[in-house]
């Protein structure tokens, strides 16, 4: 089955670690606009011959989700930014390519960094049974050699196209850094830029570790959420704060009698989103509050009004600079 990775890039600014003469290491620089250009891939040797051309690109990196299409100088949006106006720029769709991002494992003595065989097996340990029987593709990130610790991007083809929200379930608790599995979060590929005079203490940043070909994924139902429950009316009851208790009863009536529901949620989720930043509001009542009102509008898709919920709470702190 062909799948694609869109790749993307930030014209001018640099998406690839740099370390200086002194040893410092500098992170990567903070890019806004990026061009985005979807490549197809049909497996593991695919995405590695992609990676390969990727690692001298320190302007490019790639993400899980879909340009809406052809896309120059975009922001990477899933949904419409309210206070800007600009439309969704990617969608969330389901992939058969797989990128881990393990951190921060110990690293034994007696394993030398650049075996980088040697240390995904030891990342592959602390993953579920399946990942230990696949094959992958075992990536050096821009730290690794540089750090004491492991620090691996482990990437697999699984047997079945996986939604992010689905592979967060699955590795819940596993060294495995879930922001790589949202669709807007950027994986970055490039190698890193060593000041003249420092060498790259890696021969290579790629390697094939040999297995299954393909990643056994559980089923969807097996990852399927628990069925969620609906906040009790009383809940507002709960909140003794006046003014926040009216600032809640005033966001569920404008998104219960919302007529474009999806800009509604989200502009109610960013102006809640501060009394949870302020630890007014807890947040467990903050999404039963959304969720609810959502679906007294009609708006069934729990996990959408969760993904605008968490949009909301990241973005808070701007919102109130803006």
């Amino acid at each position: 089955m062909i799948d694609t990775v869109t790749v993307i890039r930030a014209l001018g600014r640099r998406l690839a670690k740099r370390v200086r003469g002194n040893g410092v290491i500098e992170a990567y620089d903070r890019a806004r606009l990026f061009d985005f250009h979807s490549r197809p891939v049909g497996s593991l040797e695919d995405v590695q011959a992609l990676l390969r051309r990727l690692a001298g690109r320190p302007d490019c990196a790639v993400i899980r989700g879909e340009p809406t299409g052809p896309m120059r100088d975009v922001r990477r949006l899933l949904h419409a930014d309210p206070r800007t106006g600009d439309a969704p720029t990617l969608r969330d769709v389901p992939r058969r390519w797989l990128a881990l991002d393990i951190e921060r494992t110990p690293l034994p003595p007696s394993v030398p960094p650049d075996d980088l065989i040697a240390c995904a097996r030891i990342a592959l340990r602390e993953l579920p049974a399946p990942f230990r029987a696949a094959r992958c593709l075992a990536q050096a990130t821009g730290s690794h050699g540089l750090r004491p610790d492991l620090r691996l991007r482990l990437w697999f083809w699984c047997d079945r196209p996986m939604h992010g929200t689905e592979l967060k379930r699955w590795l819940l608790h596993t060294p495995a850094d879930p922001s790589v599995f949202g669709a807007a979060q950027l994986i970055y590929t490039a190698s890193p830029i060593f000041a003249a005079g420092i060498a790259d203490p890696l021969g290579s940043r790629l390697a094939m570790v040999e297995g299954e070909p393909l990643l056994a994924c559980p089923s969807a139902a097996a990852l399927a959420p628990p069925p969620r429950k609906s906040a009790p009316p009383a809940a507002l009851a709960r909140v003794t704060d006046r003014y926040l208790t009216a600032a809640l009863e005033s966001a569920a009536q404008r998104i219960a009698t919302a007529e474009k529901r999806h800009p509604v949620i989200l502009a109610e989720a960013c102006g809640l989103a501060r009394f949870v930043r302020a630890g007014r509001l807890a947040e467990s009542l903050y999404r039963a509050l959304l969720i609810r009102a959502g679906e007294a509008a009609g708006k069934h898709d729990a996990a959408e009004i969760e993904s605008l919920a968490a949009w909301a709470l990241e973005h808070a702190g701007e919102a109130a600079h803006a």
